[in-house]
């Protein structure tokens, strides 16, 4: 069982783990085990997430997300498949934790007379040192 937090816990029954040989370094055992994992996960019908958490989940991951609606994640950081498991499961604890409290909504502002003012007078000082260096024209000499 992955607990994500108090509320979200996701039965192993749900993933489908597949394993395939790993790239890199590993010697002669890296042409003999399979240490790759990778975790399939069907995000769009299981029970473990309420509407709202698998809404935004989709919104924000919708490019790990198959036309299945399957989360497909791989890892092959360790020499060891049980240590690989770990690690998918540990990236997917974090996805998820991401996004499980609503984002706040923005509370718009207005800006102050004092920042509308300084704005106002770093143009006008912008302007005048644009205008010193130009030339001086024929009728103002």
């Amino acid at each position: 069982m992955l607990t994500v937090n108090d509320q979200i816990q996701i039965p192993h029954s749900e993933f489908d783990f597949t394993y395939s040989r790993s790239g890199g370094p590993g010697g002669q055992n890296v042409n003999k085990v399979n240490t790759k994992v990778t975790l399939h996960w069907q995000v769009d019908v299981t029970p473990s997430l309420t509407d709202a958490v698998r809404g935004r989940f989709q919104a924000e991951y919708r490019r790990r997300i198959t036309k299945d609606g399957a989360l497909v994640m791989h890892s092959q950081r360790y020499r060891d498949q049980a240590r690989n498991v770990e690690d998918c499961l540990s990236k997917l604890q974090a996805l998820i934790l991401e996004i499980v409290d609503p984002p706040k909504p923005r509370v718009p502002t207005r800006p102050s007379r004092g920042s509308k003012l300084r704005r106002l007078n770093n143009k006008r000082k912008q302007s005048e040192k644009k205008y010193r260096r130009r030339k001086p024209s024929a009728d103002e000499s």
